[in-house]
């Protein structure tokens, strides 16, 4: 292997943020990309293989334009860059930090931080309906919502509308406390939490006792038409076929409906076929309907929850393509029979 030296200037206001703490970012790339990176000053070289310098240096790059936007730079984003340089597209990375879809109320940008997630966003813009399905940590919920508070905002819908079936995990709660609201509360909890974030729990308080925003169990959408409303639901993989084509019959003029979910965690009884899946068969060739397929890589949450993601992806692959095995047994006492 021929060695390279490729040397360039690397403003030193911002390699703290892109080197990390200890330089672990700067660690794992040289790991990674197998690298050696010196840093002096304004100035980096990197010494490896021609090409392996080359993607170091379009990671050094879009970390750069990162942190000179305002951005602290995570283990995400180095993971993601990394991810990205193995396909020679890392430079839509600085696209991504363009594409704001609103604040929190903290001030926090909420933007798609992947391209799988950009391509949701986009699908989400342009269709009536959009299905996002992918495992747990994309941002299928959040990125929702956050589209959802934006219209509502712009005067484009005048309500929001969030459901989820009311199906424990695997688990029975036996009969709740309280009111109708206070029993369906802990199936929706996620929802409010995402609200709360992105609107605030005032404001949300005050758009839910104007009827404005609605939280409420799938169960309850039966016999309504939902007239310029943004409609999302959530948690669609423990729908029932039937449930799935009540919900989606209830779209009404000016209104637009995400459906999110993960095939990977149904709660339905086992031999229960999820709506979800129907639906993503029979609906896949109607126009302003899109599907948006989001993976492993699109995980945002902590790194650890991508691993984990993967690992079981893996896994349940492995176990799909074992056959099962004939017992021996029964052969034996078939042939004593005879």
């Amino acid at each position: 292997m021929n060695v390279t030296e490729l040397e360039f200037e690397f403003p030193a206001a911002h390699a703290g943020n892109v080197f990390g703490q200890f330089d672990c970012n700067m660690k794992k790339l040289e790991k990674t990309l197998r690298v050696t990176l010196i840093s002096r000053g304004d100035k980096v070289k990197l010494i490896g293989s021609e090409k392996d310098c080359r993607s170091a240096k379009a990671v050094l790059d879009q970390l750069l334009l990162l942190s000179e936007r305002g951005n602290t730079i995570t283990e995400q984003n180095v993971d993601y860059a990394l991810s990205l340089s193995m396909t020679d597209k890392v430079e839509v990375m600085g696209e991504l930090d363009n594409d704001v879809i609103c604040h929190t109320i903290t001030g926090k940008p909420i933007k798609p931080k992947t391209v799988g997630q950009k391509d949701y966003v986009d699908k989400i813009s342009k269709n009536m309906i959009v299905f996002g399905v992918g495992p747990a940590g994309t941002g299928k919920t959040y990125l929702a919502m956050a589209k959802a508070i934006t219209a509502f905002k712009a005067g484009e819908v005048s309500r929001i509308i969030l459901t989820r079936p009311a199906i424990e995990a695997g688990e029975k709660l036996g009969f709740l406390p309280g009111d109708l609201q206070s029993k369906v509360d802990p199936y929706l909890r996620p929802l409010y939490d995402a609200l709360y974030e992105i609107m605030g729990a005032e404001t949300f308080m005050k758009n839910m006792e104007k009827g404005l925003i609605e939280v409420a169990p799938l169960a309850y959408m039966r016999g309504r038409t939902l007239d310029n409303a943004y409609v999302v639901l959530d948690e669609a993989q423990n729908t029932t076929p039937a449930q799935m084509k009540m919900f989606l019959t209830r779209i009404g003029f000016g209104s637009k409906a995400i459906i999110t979910g993960d095939m990977t965690q149904k709660d339905l009884p086992d031999g229960s076929r999820s709506g979800l899946t129907d639906a993503l068969s029979v609906l896949h060739n109607i126009e302003g309907i899109a599907v948006c397929h989001l993976t492993s890589q699109d995980v945002v949450r902590h790194p650890l929850v991508q691993k984990i993601v993967t690992a079981y992806e893996e896994y349940e692959k492995k176990q799909s393509g074992k056959k099962p095995q004939k017992r021996e047994g029964n052969g034996r006492k078939e042939r004593r029979r005879a």
